[in-house]
Order: C-alpha cells, then sequence, then structure tokens
C-alpha cells in the first residue's frame, strides 16, 4: 500500500514548506543538542512505536543500528521497563517519553514524578532539547499515520 498523500510532493505548497520546518527543527536538535545522541533514538524509535508510525520506527531503529546501537538495546525499547540494558538516564528520558506521548490517555499529562526523575539525569538545556524532540516526533508521527506512510524500505543513514 502506498501513502495516501506525499507531504513533500508539490516543494511549494504550505504543507511542504511546513513539513520542512519540522525537518529542520528536529535536525537542530539531533545535531546541536548535548543530550547523548543514544538517549534521542531511543526516545524517538519509542514515540514512534506508540504512535504505531510505522515509517519512523523502520528509520529509528535503523539508524539507532547503523549508528552502532547494541541489537538488543533497539529490540527492547518497546519493554525498556523490563529490561536491564538501558541506564538510568535513558530510562528517564523513555519514561518521560512514554507520558508525553501518551498525553491523551494519561489524564494527568507528565508526571511530576518522571519529570524530577530525568531532572536527576539530564541539565535544563538537555530537558529543553527531550521536550522539544518528544514534542516534534510526535507530530512528524501523527502525520505519517494520518497519510498513511509505511515503514520497510528505509535505507540507514537518511536522516539523522
Amino acid at each position: 500500500m502506498t501513502a495516501r498523500l506525499n507531504l513533500f510532493g508539490n516543494p511549494t505548497a504550505t504543507a511542504a514548506k511546513a513539513a520542512q520546518h519540522f525537518g529542520s527543527a528536529s535536525k537542530t536538535i539531533l545535531q546541536e543538542s548535548t543530550l547523548p545522541a543514544a538517549t534521542q533514538k531511543l526516545v524517538l524509535l519509542r514515540a514512534s512505536q506508540i504512535n504505531g508510525d510505522g515509517y519512523a520506527t523502520d528509520v529509528w531503529s535503523k539508524n539507532a543500528a547503523h549508528a552502532g546501537e547494541d541489537a538488543t538495546r533497539v529490540n527492547l525499547v518497546a519493554a525498556w521497563r523490563e529490561s536491564t540494558v538501558f541506564t538510568e538516564a535513558e530510562r528517564a528520558a523513555l519514561e518521560l517519553t512514554e507520558q508525553g506521548t501518551r498525553i491523551a490517555d494519561a489524564a494527568g499529562g507528565v508526571t511530576d514524578e518522571a519529570w524530577a526523575n530525568a531532572a536527576k539525569h539530564h541539565d535544563e538545556d538537555q530537558l529543553a532539547d527531550l521536550v522539544m524532540l518528544i514534542a516534534l516526533i510526535n507530530a512528524t508521527n501523527r502525520m505519517a499515520v494520518i497519510v498513511g506512510q509505511r515503514g520497510g524500505d528505509y535505507q540507514p543513514g537518511h536522516l539523522g
């Protein structure tokens, strides 16, 4: 099945221009943040899994492996709570990601405990970058799911 719509099909269209801004913002975080690259990829992968975005799940799992991430860790992201292969800082980032992604499911949004735990492991700039990364991947996941973009054909290294 092909996607319903190519948001980049007409590069002069308003939607294509807006989508480019999302991409530029994400690229800035991925390239300039002091948040560890491994943490960034785990966060992107976990949000994409939760949102059912096959394309982004394909992208971020392959990019993590391409960057040298251990296959066990990539395979266990969806079950990070039941795994021993993630650092406490990564676990805090993954918890923040899940709560920030499941806002509609969790009436309280992000808990003070999840925020405090993330703040124990990340400085203020890293926390701000984490918030932006979670928000951006959730927005891009939703775009991909709405248009029916499928995963499977991505070649590692083209994004992030």
